[in-house]
């Protein structure tokens, strides 16, 4: 499919891509949407096989943030960028600059902040070069604590509606992935009353969770097969699918993780065993609203309160697919889209007022070549 096509399919608005080759900085921003606001999206830094891998996952993962984000019931639009190469590298201060410089060509359409391969002194670099960037440390900083809690919350509003009472205790919980969200997760579930069973590819992360909570150890490939009430996947994307499904004992599967479900189907087919999922985008979404807390100027405190509003947000989704008879996936899509479909189309005009503009800051790392390819903007 050609490039313009796919933006005219998936519905984005913008993609620019620039290049530094003194750094070897590639990089891609894909704005999705700014409909309810400035596009806001983490900058992934990975080693994809290919380019085209590369903008199809910014593209993707860009739609994503726009119904997380409206959903959520925050001012933000949907975006993401992508860097690609080799996150290991030692290089960040020339890479990430370059990025800014890139981010900062947008003028504010586009925020971004951390994500898988870079960290909040990467951002630290980014801001040399733009203020349209959050998730610095000293500010919002490390969002796990605040996507753990709404996960947390998301898990307890399903427990609402598959057993008509959200108290956890004495519930066994399977959690996938024992990294940041994972491990700050097992601790509010623990404190819940709940039991846990814990596995991660990593043994030193397991090990220091079951010292915590006493959890259950298990290896990676057997947590699927084990016998809990909840599935809370906090790890890789595209782990509820045709291999795994058979295996699923579990009555409500409620994680962190992104992209749980390999393909939509996958969704339908844990309708059908009677399986409730809470759809990830809605359950995950306190990482961005701590961000958003960021740009907004909120406090801590009133970050972890709008997390505790997923456990409303949950509870509504399933009101909708009941009332539609959909899944549970759809009606978070249905959710999103009535939001996006309401909003006045000026709103990313009158939220410019939340981000600074003012000019980077001068840099010895050479000009970044910035191409734009974009569709029409709505």
């Amino acid at each position: 499919m050609e490039l313009f096509d796919r933006l005219s399919e998936m519905g984005h608005e913008e993609i620019a891509m620039g290049s530094d080759p003194k750094s070897g900085y590639r990089g891609i921003v894909a704005i999705h949407s700014t409909r309810l606001g400035p596009a806001l999206g983490g900058t992934r830094f990975w080693s994809y096989a290919t380019d085209d891998e590369a903008i199809i996952d910014a593209l993707r993962l860009s739609r994503g943030m726009t119904y997380k984000n409206a959903v959520a019931g925050l001012n933000l639009g949907g975006g993401k960028s992508v860097i690609i190469g080799d996150n290991r590298t030692k290089n960040r201060e020339a890479i990430f600059r370059a990025h800014g410089r890139l981010v900062e060509s947008l003028g504010g359409r586009y925020i971004t902040a951390e994500d898988v391969g870079t960290s909040t002194s990467d951002m630290d670099f980014v801001q040399m070069e733009t203020d349209h960037v959050a998730g610095l440390a000293g500010k919002s900083g490390d969002p796990s604590p605040v996507t753990a809690h709404g996960v947390f919350r998301a898990i307890q509003a399903s427990a609402k509606e598959k057993w008509g009472s959200d108290d956890l205790h004495g519930k066994t919980v399977a959690i996938q992935g024992c990294g940041s969200v994972g491990r700050y997760l097992a601790k509010e579930l623990h404190e819940a009353g709940a039991k846990l069973i814990v596995s991660d590819i990593d043994p030193e992360r397991t090990k220091r969770v079951a010292s915590e909570t006493g959890a259950t150890v298990v290896p990676p490939d057997a947590i699927y097969g084990v016998q809990a009430d909840i599935f809370a996947p906090c790890a890789l994307g595209g782990i509820i699918n045709d291999e795994t499904i058979p295996q699923l004992k579990f009555e409500i599967v409620s994680g962190g993780a992104n992209n749980q479900l390999l393909e939509e189907r996958h969704g339908d087919v844990l309708e059908q065993k009677g399986i409730l999922y809470t759809p990830d985008y809605v359950a995950n979404a306190g990482g961005v609203i701590n961000v958003y807390g960021e740009v907004a100027g909120w406090g801590p405190e009133r970050a972890l309160k709008k997390a505790d509003e997923i456990y409303d947000t949950v509870l509504g989704v399933f009101e909708i697919a009941k009332a539609e008879k959909i899944p549970s996936y759809e009606a978070a899509d249905r959710l999103a889209e009535r939001r996006l479909e309401s909003a006045p189309a000026n709103r990313l005009e009158r939220s410019r007022s939340a981000v600074r503009a003012t000019p980077p800051v001068s840099s010895a790392v050479p000009d970044l070549d910035v191409s734009s390819i974009a569709s029409s903007r709505g």
